[in-house]
């Protein structure tokens, strides 16, 4: 099912700065992320963060707080038991997921909003995993439990629909 703008919302996942050196290939991690969110912005899908007990790990990186609207403080490493449903706007079906670690927050949070209805495409090069079995592991487990995957520029692409959409131009040199 290709992706509306209208039911669409992303959800950006303890992208935080203490977290990120972990991560395989972290900084790429958190560059497509922010410009997952930066193409969101720009065609007016919200954008929501969260953090994984940010007393301790710190906040998400500086382009991704400023990204989200809210930001949701969590214990549980499933957001949707945290505050997630209550944050989401009313009317958005649709999340796009990115962030960290696919193979905890990310599939657990995916997992969450499946449970709870909603469908979930996660956004492959925008997660991310201290080993790279981890995160190919929770994708295959996501696929399964019927979570679509997609790139930054698959979703970017799908909710243009049209070389002729008003944003396009601009969008595109995001997607660049």
């Amino acid at each position: 099912m290709l992706h509306s703008l209208s039911e669409s919302i992303v959800v950006l996942i303890d992208l935080q700065t203490r977290l990120m050196p972990a991560i395989h290939d972290g900084a790429s991690v958190v560059a497509q992320a922010a410009r997952l969110g930066r193409i969101a912005r720009g065609l007016d899908v919200p954008v929501i963060g969260t953090e994984q007990n940010p007393e301790s790990l710190g906040e998400n990186a500086k382009e991704i707080k400023d990204l989200s609207s809210i930001t949701v403080a969590k214990h549980h490493f499933d957001a949707t038991a945290d505050g997630l449903i209550d944050a989401l706007p009313q009317g958005r079906t649709r999340a796009i997921v990115a962030g960290c670690e696919a193979h905890v927050c990310v599939l657990q949070t995916a997992i969450g909003l499946l449970h709870r209805g909603l469908s979930v495409t996660v956004v492959i090069d925008a997660i991310g995993s201290r080993k790279i079995v981890d995160k190919d592991a929770a994708v295959a487990r996501l696929n399964k439990a019927g979570a679509d995957v997609a790139t930054v520029e698959m979703v970017a692409f799908e909710w243009l629909r049209s070389s002729q959409h008003p944003q396009f131009r601009d969008i595109l040199q995001l997607i660049k």
